[in-house]
């Protein structure tokens, strides 16, 4: 191979031009640290908002006390068809991509007993659910001539030009979670549970870009250093609730779930070391610990409103094995923010019709960052970026249902937006971390900045039998 050579420059973000690549933190806090899962089509519809009001398996998701709402046993399953586009643009140039797929989105089902008539103990319930999800993602920059690198050969001779053709980033696989929960009803004022989650996530991640020569004119795709990988991960979570009434209209409710302890056994390419091969090594990582604050208001039989505030108290962290995991921790400490999300939720019924709608938003994972980016026009200068590597996200939720009394069907639709600037092509020299071909290695100081708009649109149907 021959390399191109260039002068490393100071960047605020030192992380970029290290062992590490974009890919990784993406999927930390977006699959890893994101316990939010996809639930029944009511808590959907709901946008995620009843940890006061119970009363639904998928609840689990929240406040594991919301169980010991439940007054008579059932059992649901959800089919899921989840449609994940993304519009990136570079430039003035515009890629679209749309992914769609269909699943079991979740099942699960809640045993209630019923408590001897002279203890304050009403019921005592138990809850189990799974909730799985596509995380399939494909979001491809549009090319920029402006864009180019010299290759030099070893005696430092000018051999060929580069133009950038284009990057993508391409993730395959899914994340579940299995939780299982106990909850009680005391006096039917208070509620409490406490429960067990089993996480899994399956990753295959792809970093690419595209250059074409000025020589012959042939374009060649490129892997960047680490990549691809698979990812094969197992976590354990713990959480307890507790829901109050303060009155029979007003509730109150508060869970704390525990990090996500998770096992990461990942397979890797590695080129050049000293020959390119196939590398495994395993992780650990902690997600943030998390609290979630409820309110519900339910002023009658026929009409209920819910707010969740969920906050997360401390930050990812990785078990440090080497330098990896030190710039990984050092990365999350100085960049990364709470987590916190608000969710609103409300549903009035008509007889037997259920009509259901609400709202959610989470903010970005991380702080304003600094870094060494090309502009349009090629230029390297330093540059402020808010979102970057993953925004604010927002969701929408909306659905209807009839209840059967013994039997229910339930339907939703979310739409869920998120905007986030996407870096890439950074990788250095020192560390070994551009991208390569069997032609020539690119290695950049500099970032290359695109931008994307996210947009998934998820229907929902939920088949549910009481007994």
């Amino acid at each position: 191979m021959i390399k191109k050579s260039f002068l490393v420059l100071g960047i605020s973000v030192a992380y970029f031009v290290n062992a590490q690549d974009i890919s990784t933190l993406r999927n930390t806090v977006d699959v890893y640290s994101n316990s939010a899962l996809m639930g029944s089509s009511k808590y959907n519809a709901m946008a995620g908002s009843m940890g006061a009001l119970g009363g639904d398996v998928s609840v689990l998701n929240s406040n594991p006390a919301g169980i010991a709402v439940s007054i008579a046993s059932e059992f649901s399953g959800t089919l899921a068809i989840q449609s994940n586009k993304n519009e990136t643009s570079l430039a003035g140039n515009v890629q679209n991509y749309k992914v769609n797929n269909t699943d079991l989105g979740n099942v699960g089902g809640v045993a209630v007993f019923r408590v001897d008539s002279t203890s304050p103990w009403k019921f005592v319930n138990v809850g189990v659910n799974f909730s799985n999800e596509s995380i399939e993602d494909y979001s491809e920059t549009p090319a920029n001539n402006n864009v180019n690198f010299n290759i030099y050969d070893a005696d430092n001779l000018l051999i060929d030009n580069l133009s950038f053709a284009g990057h993508a980033y391409n993730r395959y696989g899914n994340v579940s979670k299995m939780s299982i929960a106990a909850g009680g009803n005391y006096d039917n004022r208070i509620y409490v549970g406490a429960g067990l989650n089993f996480h899994s996530a399956e990753i295959d991640q792809y970093d690419s870009a595209a250059f074409t020569s000025t020589i012959n004119n042939s374009t060649d795709v490129y892997n960047k250093q680490y990549t691809p990988f698979s990812e094969s991960s197992n976590g354990f979570s713990a959480v307890v609730g507790v829901i109050g009434k303060v009155n029979p209209q007003f509730r109150v409710g508060a869970a704390l779930e525990t990090p996500t302890w998770w096992s990461i056994a990942r397979v890797y390419n590695e080129y050049e070391n000293p020959i390119d091969g196939t590398y495994t090594e395993d992780r650990k990582l902690s997600t943030p610990l998390k609290a979630t604050l409820s309110a519900s208001y339910v002023p009658n039989k026929n009409f209920s409103l819910n707010v969740d505030y969920t906050l997360g108290l401390t930050k990812p962290k990785y078990k440090v094995y080497g330098n990896a995991e030190t710039e990984l921790n050092s990365f999350f400490t100085d960049h990364s923010k709470s987590m916190s999300e608000i969710k609103a939720g409300a549903e009035y019924r008509i007889e037997g019709f259920r009509i259901r709608g609400g709202y959610a938003f989470a903010a970005s994972p991380f702080d304003s960052m600094s870094i060494s980016a090309l502009s349009d026009n090629g230029t390297a200068a330093n540059t402020s970026f808010d979102n970057l590597i993953s925004g604010k996200r927002s969701v929408i939720g909306a659905g209807l249902g009839y209840d059967f009394k013994s039997f229910y069907i339930d339907a939703a639709y979310q739409n869920v937006s998120s905007e986030y600037k996407s870096p890439l092509l950074a990788g250095s020299a020192t560390s070994n971390t551009g991208y390569f071909s069997n032609s020539y290695i690119v290695e950049s100081a500099d970032a290359v900045v695109s931008d994307v708009k996210n947009t998934k649109d998820n229907f929902f149907i939920t088949l549910g039998w009481r007994f």
